[in-house]
Formats: structure tokens, sequence, C-alpha cells
């Protein structure tokens, strides 16, 4: 069996996250805690009280999602399931990315939520709200959102492109608001079962975030960016990354560049990789990854009753 670990991204926050790994395991708290002290502030009270909205703000929910991942996966370690040892590859859907790096040792725990927090509030400001938007595409092939994508953006002379291919006929763009109502209504008239705008406050991975890609390359100048200890799979090229300069390119790349999960599943499949392990808040990835390939056996981890089952497992 060979084992390979996925890390979530935005979307999979739940006001309640990581609480039952902080309260059963101190390597866990000491994540919290790392974190918290990083940013300056309790994030992880608004992680396990809530409220919602506050947690589902961009720069709240980057380095919280990170910082439950990254619990599991101390967690592991300190029971003797060692990243390093025992998985042949990382990746993370998005901000995902970071907590696989921040896993595998590119950045300290710190640094990484730093530089989430970073990426958060840039990718938030870097268009004012109401003017870009994003919307899910159900059941078109690739080629035919690029084609509407197209479409809209030349009648609207401004950007629209795929944001994320999740897999499974699921597909995500984003661009100028116009731009992508125009493209969501030309999916609906191509057969796409659904298309529908999604409640998002910014046109994310799309060339619209250039500002952001801009403030990403200057925090990572500023952090010390190690090779990680397992190969990381990059969003933007679906290659292994173990390089510093190369990681740092790449994760500025991301920032307006496609997410092409789908294809990261299928190399995973194609490389030998025959289990996919989820570390963090929700199932979203092992869902994706059961769409794509259902020959990989997932396995997700985010309480203690899962760690406790899966280092049985692999006892």
């Amino acid at each position: 069996m060979t084992t390979a670990f996925t890390f979530p991204g935005q979307g999979s926050q739940a006001v309640g996250m990581g609480k039952e790994l902080a309260d059963a395991f101190p390597e866990a708290r000491d994540v919290f805690a790392e974190v918290d002290e990083a940013l300056g502030e309790k994030l992880s009270t608004i992680m396990w009280e809530g409220p919602e909205d506050t947690l589902t703000l961009t720069a709240n929910a980057q380095p919280a999602l990170m910082a439950v991942s990254v619990a599991v996966v101390r967690v592991l370690d300190a029971r003797g399931f060692k990243l390093a040892e025992k998985a042949s590859h990382v990746a993370g859907h998005s901000l995902g990315e970071y907590s696989a790096h921040c896993a595998a040792g590119t950045f300290s725990l710190a640094d990484t939520a730093r530089l989430l927090r970073i990426r958060g509030n840039a990718m938030q400001a870097a268009v004012p709200v109401g003017e870009g938007a994003m919307a899910a595409i159900l059941g078109l092939e690739v080629g035919d959102v690029e084609f509407v994508c197209d479409a809209a953006a030349g009648e609207t002379g401004s950007v629209c492109q795929i944001a994320n291919d999740n897999g499974g006929g699921q597909l995500v763009i984003s661009g100028a608001k116009a731009a992508v109502e125009r493209a969501a209504a030309l999916a609906t008239d191509k057969g796409a079962r659904r298309a529908l705008m999604l409640p998002v406050s910014a046109p994310f991975h799309s060339a619209l975030m250039a500002p952001a890609a801009d403030a990403m390359r200057e925090a990572l100048s500023n952090v010390t960016v190690n090779a990680p200890s397992v190969p990381v799979i990059a969003n933007v090229t679906v290659a292994p990354v173990t390089e510093p300069g190369e990681i740092v390119d790449r994760l500025v790349e991301q920032v307006t560049g496609r997410v092409r999960w789908r294809e990261s599943v299928e190399w995973f499949s194609g490389s030998g990789v025959t289990t996919l392990v989820e570390a963090g808040s929700g199932k979203v990835l092992t869902g994706l990854a059961r769409r794509i390939d259902k020959a990989l056996a997932g396995v997700a981890i985010n309480n203690p009753a899962d760690i406790e089952a899966f280092l049985q497992a692999n006892a």
C-alpha cells in the first residue's frame, strides 16, 4: 500500500473544528496555541465558538483549516506514524497546499499561519466587493467550460476562467461578475446540469487576483523555505516540487492559477498511490477522490476516533 496525504481547502471550515483534537491530545493543543501566538489573537476561540460568519472570513478560515490539518499530522507523528517515512507525496487544495508544505517541513507552523493570514487578506483586498464572482458548473467537461469562459470573457472584454477543476464533473469558474454570470448562462445552454453563483467574497484563482500574487511573492521572500521532507504536488503544475525556489514560484502562480485537483488525484493514481489520507476538517477531498477514481481508497482524519482507527489499521 502506497499512501499520500491531502489537505483540505476553504469551504471545509466549521465551528468546533479541532476542538476534540485539542481536548484529547497535547500535540494538537500545542499547534493551536502556536497559531494563536503567531497571529497575535485567539483564532482557536473563533474556531471552537464562532460566530460562523467570523470563522468563514477568508483571513480566518485559511489559517484555521491549516491548524487542524497540521494538528492531525503532529498527533500521528507523536504516535509513530511519521509523514516523512510513511507518505510518498502530499498535496493540498488551494490553501491546503500551504498545509501540505507545513506538514512536510517547508515552512514553520508560525510562518505558515502568518502567510495564510496575509494570503487571506490580500485575496480579499485584490478586487472591490461586488466586482468579482465565482460560479460552480456541474455536468460539463473541462473543454466545454473553457469554451464558455472564453466566449463570456470575449463578449465583455474581461476576465473569466476556470478556478478549480475538482473532478466528477464539478468545475468552478471565476472572474469579473458580469462575465461569470454570462458564462454560467452559456454553460446552462450548453447542457450543464447546474450552473450556480457561489456566495464568495472575491474571484479567487483568477487573473484579477494579481495584486494578491504580488503580496505573496513579497511575503514568501521574508520566510525560511526548506526542502520538504515529502514531495509536494503543486496545484498549478500537477508535478512534485522539492526545491525552495520552485516552491515559491508555484505558490505565487497558484493565487491566479487553476487548482488542478482532478489531475492531481489522477497523478496519484498513475504514480502507484493506493490510499489518499485527508488530514483536517471535513471530508470534501475524500468524496472528490472517490468520484475521480473509485480504485483509490480514501480515509478522512479529523477527530480522535479517526486517529485511533487509522493508527490501528496502519500498526
